[in-house]
């Protein structure tokens, strides 16, 4: 037995190495996947939707607080990837770090399900996982810039915008889509229709966010209606991928150019793009939690419904004399 436990006590730290370096490759992968789709605004490259801070996020949510050394770890490797490592990226290093760990930490503090289940949860991974933490890498990434001189005090705010709304798309898109993802599991009883509707559901999807964001007219709009029938119908597992669709297809158009943002400046182009995204992990989220959180509550009724049945039948006849109305002969007017 005290070899059994030593062994697990030497385990642990190889463990805990494996989630960092885990964590590190994923932010790497996802720094690595939101550059191929990149802006310039003031002479500062920005992305309109960062995936390492909801991939940071979410692994906290998972593993607990003790992985940020991963976060970092990564924040770093990206940082090499695009320019050298100098004291001016210790900034948007910590910036980076901190970011979704502030995010997290108040997260857990109002109490927050990872099922996103409850309206709560949504307004709070609304509020204070994307707005609200994500204040902390845009001010110091856009801080350290402008100390260090590689950006003037004036393009100070253009930047930050940038900075913070690129950081909160990618916890509003991404995150709920991870969360989703970590508990997948296919129905256990569907009805006939049920694989009918999700693949009506993936095809409309496409071609819907296609056409809105590349025809020439402003329809972009249109993406509106398939994101409430997919958190209908299938709540968070179904909005979320379905905002992730629309904030990449909408990005790339936006970088080639293509419908809406056609002949706009770029922070034109932003101003759309971020509405856009903004809007539509809004509503797929909330609609989604209200939707699960009303389900939730119409399975408990009928628990308790269930529960009360089955008490009223094992009570004794003469016991329950006095629940039940009168035969149905008694119950009837008189004609």
């Amino acid at each position: 037995m005290t070899c059994v436990v030593r062994s697990e006590h030497a385990l642990r730290p190889a463990a805990a190495l494996l989630r960092i370096l885990a964590v590190a490759g994923a932010y790497l992968a996802g720094a690595r996947l939101g550059l191929l789709q990149q802006l310039v605004i003031e002479g500062a490259v920005v992305t309109p939707l960062w995936p390492p801070t909801g991939i940071a996020l979410s692994c906290l949510l998972w593993a607990g607080a003790g992985v940020w050394p991963g976060i970092a770890l990564g924040a770093l490797l990206t940082i090499a990837t695009i320019d050298t490592v100098d004291p001016a990226a210790v900034g948007i290093l910590a910036g980076n770090t901190l970011a979704p760990l502030a995010a997290y930490l108040m997260l857990r503090r109002i109490g927050f399900h990872t099922r996103l289940d409850r309206l709560r949860d949504g307004l709070a991974l609304v509020f204070l996982g994307a707005l609200g933490g994500m204040l902390v890498s845009a001010t110091l990434g856009a801080g350290t810039l402008v100390l260090s001189g590689s950006l003037s005090l004036g393009e100070f705010w253009p930047v930050w915008s940038a900075w913070w709304v690129g950081d909160a798309m990618g916890v509003l898109v991404i995150t709920p889509l991870l969360l989703v993802l970590r508990r997948a599991r296919l129905p256990r009883v569907t009805r006939a229709w049920w694989w009918t509707e999700a693949a009506a559901l993936c095809v409309t999807s496409v071609a819907v966010v296609l056409v809105a964001t590349r025809v020439d007219l402003s329809l972009l709009f249109l993406v509106f209606p398939v994101l409430i029938w997919a958190a209908l119908r299938f709540q968070l597992p179904g909005s979320a991928p379905c905002a992730v669709l629309i904030s990449v297809l909408a990005i790339s158009a936006a970088i080639e150019g293509y419908g809406a943002f056609a002949g706009r400046s770029m922070l034109e182009v932003m101003v759309i793009l971020q509405a856009l995204n903004g809007c539509a992990a809004l509503t797929g989220l909330l609609l989604a939690a209200i939707v699960s959180e009303q389900i939730a509550v119409r399975r408990k009724v009928e628990e308790a419904c269930w529960a009360l049945a089955d008490v009223v039948d094992q009570l004794a006849p003469g016991e329950t004399a006095h629940l039940w109305p009168p035969p149905e002969r008694e119950m009837r007017p008189d004609r």
